[in-house]
């Protein structure tokens, strides 16, 4: 019996994917695009509605020999790269190179946010087509990186000596850091003090960091160490006592879940990671970790700004807290976060 092929992205994915699809799926890693612009060369024709030239990519020559023969024994091919620009790009540029290698085999298209039993299932009950609105998008951005960047690096390489290139989002970068250092630079600087003291009656009694901001309900402003050091000498000579103490219940919301670059911020903060190794690390939990008990992902797809979460994760998280915390930390309804009009729903 034929097998249906499915093909992915990367090894570690194909792995997971073949675990819950089973034998009845030939699982594919493409590793990444196969097709692209020329190293050398423009290799889009503005003159023809900037129409691109492409060409399979030298590294993945074997790859792309090896999909062409699975392809010619399978019935049905399901392209299950990302669910992103890239990813729909990634699955036209297959469809257009390997469709003529067996003409009765029939193409489909699944998308998935999390690697799961559930939601993997789920994909391939509902397959689907091409969406050439994505893969045109991913286009207009690889062909805008190709005049620009080429163009753009002349003009500089011409003009600096030992410049090495320039790009649409690079050179727009280097713009706003130039824009920002001369507002630095041009910034005049103005001499300001704070007084930061600390109370405590009794002696051995709790202990109340304060600082000084007003003085009979006008701020204070202290633009010199002589006037510091004044307002210094009156504190200590004062005589204080605490007229009011307010108490009320403070609410503190949980943040939305993570987008690409909240994961990325987080990380950086508390974890010291690179944007690059954050990525990395999320990628290998969004495809599966080998040895895991749990099978499949470990999280959802990360390059993302949608805030959506999978009503099965939200279920999980509850049973999860009601277990190990009791119910009384269980809200209600489960928190709803608004993504943006123009995220991408990956």
């Amino acid at each position: 019996m034929k097998k249906n092929l499915v093909i992915v992205e990367s090894p570690r994915k194909a792995n997971t994917i073949n675990k819950i699809l089973g034998k009845e799926y030939n699982i594919v890693a493409s590793m990444g695009h196969v097709r692209d612009l020329p190293e050398k060369g423009l290799s889009v024709d503005i003159e023809h509605d900037f129409k691109p030239e492409y060409e399979i990519i030298p590294s993945r020559r074997k790859v792309i020999q090896k999909l062409q023969q699975a392809v010619k024994a399978a019935e049905g091919v399901y392209l299950a790269p990302d669910p992103d620009r890239e990813g729909e790009a990634i699955a036209w540029h297959l469809y257009e190179i390997l469709h003529k290698k067996n003409k009765n085999a029939r193409f489909h298209r699944v998308t998935f946010h999390e690697i799961t039993r559930s939601a993997i299932q789920q994909a391939f009950a509902h397959v689907g087509q091409i969406n050439m609105a994505l893969v045109n998008a991913q286009q207009a951005r690889r062909i805008l990186d190709r005049i620009v960047g080429y163009q753009t690096s002349d003009l500089v390489r011409r003009q600096i000596a030992n410049a090495s290139s320039a790009g649409r989002v690079q050179s727009v970068a280097l713009r706003i850091i130039c824009e920002r250092q001369d507002e630095i630079d041009n910034f005049k600087p103005e001499e300001y003090w704070l007084i930061d003291a600390i109370f405590q009656e009794p002696p051995d009694g709790p202990q109340f960091p304060m600082r000084l901001v007003a003085i009979d309900d006008e701020k204070v402003k202290i633009g010199s160490e002589k006037l510091c050091l004044e307002y210094c000498s009156d504190i200590r000579q004062g005589v204080y006592q605490v007229t009011l103490v307010t108490t009320k219940p403070g609410l503190r919301r949980p943040k939305p879940p993570f987008i690409t670059s909240t994961l990325q911020q987080a990380a950086s903060s508390n974890l010291s990671m690179s944007p690059a190794q954050t990525m990395r690390v999320a990628q290998q939990l969004y495809e599966g970790v080998e040895g895991a008990e749990h099978l499949g992902g470990l999280i959802t797809y990360m390059r993302t700004d949608s805030v959506n979460v999978a009503k099965e994760a939200q279920e999980a998280a509850r049973e999860f807290i009601s277990a190990h915390f009791g119910r009384e930390f269980v809200p209600g309804k489960p928190n709803v976060y608004r993504s943006r009009n123009t995220a991408q729903e990956a």
